[in-house]
C-alpha cells in the first residue's frame, strides 16, 4: 500500500508526481482537505498520510523562505470561541471534534517524524492550520503566544490529520516556507524554493517509510 500525499493545488502536486506514493489534490482549506483525504482512503488504503505543501513561517520560528518544517504536532488553531480578548479552545469549552471522546483538534503525528526532520534538514515543531491566512504582525504574535514553538501556518494540515485519525492511519505535515506569517508582501515570497523544500521533506518521509516497511 503506497503512502497517500495530500496537497492543496496542482502546482504543489507537480513536484511530487514521480515519487513512490499516491498524490491527491484536495483544493484549498481544511474542509476540502479532510473530504479529499477521507475519500482517497476509502478508495484505497494507505499506511501513511502526508499533508504537503508550502506555507508561511512564524517570525519566532527562525525559519526563512526556502527552508523546511516538519510537524511534531498538527493543530487546528482557530477551533474555539472568543470571550472578549481571550480565546477558548475546545478543551476549555468542553467540546470535541470526535463524537465519543475528547479531542481539541491537536493531532499527534507519525512516530518517525524526528528521523524525517533529521534527514531532510528540517525544523521540527507544531504546525498550525487556520481557515484564513494571518495578515498582521499582531495576529502572528498572538498565535505564537498561544502555541509556543509554532513553526508554520497552512490551511489544510488539520483536515488531513482529522481524516487520517478517523481511518487509523499515521500522519505528518511537511511544508516548505514561502514567506513570513504577517503582513501580506507577495514580492518577498519564494515559491519555487518552497516547493523544492517540500519535495525534499516528502522524499525523506518516503525514504523512512520504505525502510520501516521492509
Amino acid at each position: 500500500m503506497l503512502p497517500l500525499i495530500v496537497v492543496a493545488t496542482p502546482a504543489e502536486a507537480e513536484r511530487l508526481l514521480d515519487l513512490n506514493a499516491r498524490v491527491v489534490v484536495s483544493g484549498v482549506g481544511v474542509v476540502a482537505a479532510a473530504l479529499a483525504t477521507a475519500r482517497a482512503l476509502a478508495e484505497q488504503e494507505a499506511r501513511l498520510v502526508i499533508s504537503a505543501g508550502i506555507g508561511g513561517a512564524y517570525p519566532a520560528s527562525g525559519l526563512r523562505s526556502g527552508e523546511l518544517a516538519v510537524s511534531a504536532e498538527i493543530v487546528q488553531a482557530d477551533l474555539g470561541a472568543w470571550d472578549g480578548e481571550r480565546f477558548l479552545d475546545f478543551s476549555e469549552l468542553g467540546l470535541s471534534i470526535l463524537p465519543d471522546s475528547p479531542h481539541a483538534g491537536r493531532f499527534s503525528t507519525w512516530g518517525y517524524v524526528p528521523e524525517v526532520a533529521r534527514r531532510a534538514g528540517a525544523h521540527l515543531g507544531p504546525m498550525l492550520t487556520l481557515s484564513s491566512v494571518t495578515g498582521s504582525a499582531q495576529s502572528a504574535a498572538a498565535l505564537e503566544r498561544r502555541f509556543p514553538g509554532a513553526l508554520t501556518e497552512g490551511m489544510e494540515g488539520a483536515g488531513v490529520a482529522h481524516a487520517a485519525l478517523l481511518a487509523g492511519v499515521p500522519v505528518l505535515e511537511v511544508r516548505g516556507v514561502s514567506n513570513a506569517v504577517g503582513p501580506r508582501d507577495r514580492a518577498s515570497w519564494r515559491i519555487p524554493q518552497a516547493l523544492a523544500a517540500t519535495r525534499r521533506g516528502v522524499a525523506a518521509a518516503l525514504e523512512v517509510w520504505e525502510e520501516q516497511e521492509r
